[in-house]
C-alpha cells in the first residue's frame, strides 16, 4: 500500500512514523513533511491549502489512502473534496470539522446536546464583549472563534487581562478574520484531560488518555501555546472518568453532529477539564492532538494502517487495540520567543546521539532539510519521546535525549509529567 500523510508537523511526523512501520504499508509520502519524515518518507514540497495538487499527487503515484493531518485543510473541505474524485482519505467532512474550526458553533452543538462544558457568551462586536467582560469580577478564557494554530486562547485569571485579549483578537486581529468572533467563558478549575476516539460515523472507539502542557513555562506559566509536551497514560482518567467521557461527550456530541447532517468520520479530540463536579469540554479539535499523538500513538503496538483503514470503510467495531503497557512522555523542544515572534534557521545538532538512546524517538515538528543538516523551521521544533517502566523513568529518559540535543535558542519545560509523579507518588 502507498499512504500520504498531509501535513508537516510533528503530529504528521508521527502519523508517518506509524504507518512506515506496518506491514501493509511499503511506501509513505509526506506533503510538505519535514526534516524527520525525510528519514522514513518521500517529501513533496506542496501546500497544504492546495487541493488541486494534492488530488493530482494522490492520483499520479497511486496512492491508496490519503491521512490528514493539520486541521486548516480539513476545514477547508479537502475530505469532501477526495472523495467526490473518488479516493480514500481519512478524516472527517469540513461540516463536521466545524466543531474545531468555529468554536461559537461548538458551544452551540454543546448546549444542544446538554453536554458539560463551562458557561459562556459568544459575541461579535467589540464593544458588547468589552462591556460583558467589565462587569466580571473573577477570572475568564477568552478564544478566538476561528482557527488559531492553538494559540487563540487567553487563560485570564483577572478581567483587565480579559480586555487586553479582546483587543488583540478583535481589534488588533493578531488571529485575523479567526478572530471576528469571540467566545468569553467561565474559567474552569481542575486539571486537563486529552482524549483522543476513532469515529466512523456509528461506532466510537477511545484510544489511550493523554494530558497536554500548554502554557510555555514551568508550573503552567505564560501564554498558551499548541502543546508543550505530554504524556499517557494521566492518572486523572480513570475508569470511571473515562466512562463519563464516552457517555456524556462523545456519544452525544457525535448524535449531535450526525442529527445536524454532520456524520464523524475521522479521530476526534476532546480537551476536558476534570473539576470538582466531573469533566467538563474545554474544546473539540478534529485530528490528533500534538503533542499527545507522539505519547499516545508511541505506545499503540496495533497496526497503525489497519486502524485508520477500518475508519473510513465503516469497520471500527471489529476493532481491538493492543498498547504497550509502559507509559509515553513527549517533550517539545521549541524555539526562543515562542508563542511570538522567534528565530528560525538554526542547525540542530545531537539528533543522532539521542536516536542511539533505547525506547526514545525525536520527532520532528518545525524542521527543514538542508543537505545533510536539520535546521529549525518553526516555533515548536521537536517533539522527544521517550517510554518507561513508569512515568518518572520516561520522563528520565526524555529529558535525557533532550539534553543531548541543542540548537541556538532552544527552550523548552522542565516540568512535562510532573503531575502524573506527583499523583503517583501520593497514591
Amino acid at each position: 500500500m502507498r499512504v500520504m500523510v498531509i501535513g508537516g508537523g510533528g503530529r504528521e511526523h508521527t502519523l508517518a512514523y506509524g504507518l512506515a512501520r506496518s506491514k501493509r504499508v511499503n511506501e509513505v509520502i509526506c506533503v510538505p513533511g519535514n526534516a524527520g519524515t525525510a528519514a522514513i518518507a518521500e517529501n513533496i514540497d506542496a501546500k497544504v491549502d492546495d487541493h488541486d495538487a494534492l488530488v493530482a499527487i494522490a492520483r499520479d503515484r497511486g496512492v491508496d489512502l490519503t491521512v490528514v493531518g493539520p486541521e486548516a485543510p480539513l476545514c477547508a473541505g479537502i475530505v469532501d473534496r477526495f472523495k467526490q474524485e473518488g479516493l480514500r482519505i481519512f478524516g472527517p467532512s469540513a461540516a463536521a470539522a466545524r466543531l474545531e474550526g468555529d468554536k461559537a458553533y461548538a458551544k452551540h452543538l454543546m448546549n444542544i446536546a446538554k453536554i458539560p462544558t463551562a458557561e459562556a457568551r459568544i459575541f461579535d462586536r467589540f464593544d458588547a464583549a468589552k462591556e460583558y467582560v467589565a462587569t466580571r469580577e473573577t477570572g475568564v478564557v477568552v478564544k478566538a472563534s476561528g482557527l488559531a494554530a492553538g494559540k487563540g486562547v487567553y487563560v485570564c485569571d483577572d478581567p483587565a487581562d480579559a480586555l487586553r485579549a479582546l483587543e488583540s483578537i478583535m481589534v488588533e486581529r493578531v488571529f485575523g478574520d479567526a478572530g471576528s468572533v469571540v467566545v468569553v467563558e467561565e474559567l474552569l478549575k481542575g486539571q486537563e484531560l486529552s482524549v483522543l476516539a476513532l469515529v466512523d460515523g456509528q461506532t466510537i472507539y477511545m484510544l489511550e488518555s493523554s494530558q497536554d502542557h500548554k502554557p510555555i513555562g514551568d508550573g503552567d506559566t505564560g501564554p498558551n501555546t499548541g502543546g508543550m509536551g505530554a504524556y499517557s497514560p494521566a492518572p486523572i482518567a480513570t475508569p470511571e472518568v473515562m466512562s463519563k467521557v464516552e457517555r456524556e461527550v462523545l456519544v452525544p456530541i457525535v448524535d449531535a453532529l450526525r442529527n445536524d447532517g454532520a456524520p464523524y468520520c475521522g479521530v476526534l479530540y476532546a480537551g476536558l477539564m476534570i473539576t470538582a463536579a466531573g469533566p467538563k469540554v474545554l474544546e473539540f479539535n478534529c485530528r490528533f492532538g500534538d503533542p499527545e499523538a507522539q505519547a499516545v500513538l508511541f505506545r499503540l503496538e496495533s497496526d497503525l494502517f489497519d486502524l485508520l483503514e477500518v475508519v473510513v470503510e465503516g469497520r471500527l467495531a471489529e476493532v481491538e487495540l493492543r498498547w504497550n503497557p509502559k507509559p509515553a512522555v513527549c517533550v517539545v523542544m521549541a524555539s526562543d520567543g515562542y508563542p511570538g515572534s522567534y528565530e528560525s534557521g538554526k542547525v540542530i545538532d545531537g539528533l543522532d546521539r539521542a536516536s542511539t538512546l533505547e525506547d526514545v524517538y525525536v520527532f520532528h515538528a518545525g524542521t527543514k532539510k538542508l543537505e545533510h543538516l536539520a535546521l529549525s523551521s518553526g516555533g515548536r521544533v521537536l517533539g522527544v519521546t521517550a517510554l518507561g517502566s513508569d512515568i518518572a523513568d520516561a520522563k528520565q529518559r526524555a529529558y535525557t535525549a533532550v539534553e543531548t540535543i541543542d540548537f541556538e535558542n532552544k527552550c523548552y519545560r522542565c516540568d512535562i509529567a510532573d503531575k502524573a509523579i506527583k499523583a503517583g507518588a501520593l497514591g
